[in-house]
């Protein structure tokens, strides 16, 4: 099995030094290469080729940002982690639209930070889940302002299929997804239908499964692309 090949980007040798070692003492992650800033990030994967690039934000020369914007230009297989201190809605969003596929706050567990590189490296994405309010804020900011309040319109085509998507939806399930999108944790929403956190958990999966997403991130992107999940969630 080939390892998961690795560039790390950090500005601080120490902060680098820490990451190795902690991805190298799992046996299939390898770091190639590290960089002190944006710029050696890019030349470094355009030279290796790496499966994943982990990057801060802050740097000299080249920002992390920026150089997730421009690294298809030099290594167009290779996928991002933003690593970051910085919580800011601002910077997430700006990561995500330049192509980041996951961001994880330094302060995360190891146990997150190794579930997090390898869900990415898998094709996945991958946002903790202070990081995944972020989203859902902008999808309510969104869907109150932008474009998607016109798609929530009632159309007329019946409930279960409106788009030609019939995704089954029982009409729990339609509740308690309209509550996600509205930002809720598990515990709330279990509170509210004097439920067991567990219940709500399997009725999450149960959702996501339909929907065949596999987090918050991928649910609002799939609500807002399909009319027919807009029109269930008003229904």
């Amino acid at each position: 099995m080939n390892p998961i090949n690795v560039i790390l980007a950090d500005d601080h040798s120490l902060v680098r030094t820490g990451i190795r070692s902690l991805l190298e003492s799992e046996g299939d992650i390898k770091v190639v290469a590290e960089a002190a800033n944006g710029q050696q990030a890019l030349e470094m994967a355009r030279d290796y080729r790496p499966d994943l690039l982990i990057v801060d934000i802050r740097m000299p020369e080249l920002n992390g940002l920026e150089a997730t914007r421009r690294l298809p230009e030099y290594s167009p297989r290779t996928r991002v982690l933003v690593l970051s201190m910085h919580d800011d809605d601002e910077y997430i969003l700006q990561s995500v639209d330049n192509g980041a596929h996951g961001y994880l706050l330094k302060g995360s567990s190891r146990e997150e930070f190794l579930k997090a590189v390898r869900t990415v490296h898998s094709g996945g994405k991958y946002f903790s889940g202070d990081i995944s309010r972020v989203f859902v804020n902008r999808y309510l900011n969104h869907r109150q302002d932008g474009p998607a309040a016109a798609d929530t319109a009632p159309s007329s085509h019946t409930e279960s299929t409106p788009s030609g998507n019939d995704y089954t939806l029982t009409k729990r399930e339609r509740e308690i997804l309209r509550l996600i999108t509205e930002g809720l944790p598990n515990k709330e929403i279990a509170a509210q239908f004097g439920k067991s956190v567990r219940t709500i958990e399997t009725h999450r999966f149960n959702i996501m499964k339909k929907l065949e997403v596999s987090n918050v991130v991928e649910l609002l992107k799939k609500i807002e692309e399909e009319p027919s999940l807009q029109q269930a969630l008003h229904a």
